[in-house]
């Protein structure tokens, strides 16, 4: 496989280098069909440059390559229920409106970063949808599911995946929803 939304990385085989990835990411791709497992690629980064915006101005990648999975904490009553949302990098995820509607909750905000990061068993600032809890929904906008390409966090700051957006969308759990990401501006 070639993966070409590198800019100035090289993306190197995902199943063959776990030591570039969260416990919880490779143990997901290690169950992943095959195919779509090969089709996944992991590139070292600098973990200081983690965030989307430095990430992509560092290593010449657009944002419009880029998907940032976002964490969603809704509620109703006292039920408390967790999704991961997949929005380009150049949008923002409808949170207050569609997240909140399809996760039937009255109220629904970003989850603290320390409670994702207890809940993912991943790095803030690198958290991905593969390997996130079971139960957990994944919301893929429609512009992630039909990218030829995406970059997306590894699990850990110091990693990025390159991948289909149709892998995205065959996760366990995945569902593509037309207008997720909100244009910025």
């Amino acid at each position: 496989m070639e993966w070409t939304a590198t800019g100035t990385l090289t993306a190197r085989p995902a199943l063959a280098h776990p030591e570039l990835l969260a416990v919880p990411v490779t143990a997901a791709l290690g169950v992943l069909d095959p195919a779509l497992a090969a089709s996944v690629g992991v590139a070292p980064i600098d973990p200081n440059v983690a965030d989307t915006a430095a990430f992509c101005e560092r290593y010449g990648i657009s944002m419009d390559a880029s998907a940032n999975c976002v964490v969603v904490k809704g509620k109703r009553g006292g039920d408390v229920r967790y999704a991961a949302c997949m929005v380009l990098a150049s949008t923002r995820a409808d949170v207050n409106g569609l997240v909140r509607r399809h996760l039937d909750v009255r109220s629904a905000s970003f989850a603290p970063m320390d409670e994702a990061v207890a809940l993912t068993g991943m790095e803030y600032g690198g958290i991905t949808p593969i390997g996130l809890p079971a139960d957990w929904p994944i919301l893929v906008d429609a512009a992630v599911a039909a990218s030829r390409e995406v970059v997306i966090g590894g699990g850990v700051r110091a990693s990025k995946l390159f991948l289909p957006g149709s892998v995205l969308a065959a996760l366990p759990g995945a569902q593509v929803i037309e207008a997720l990401g909100r244009s910025v501006g």
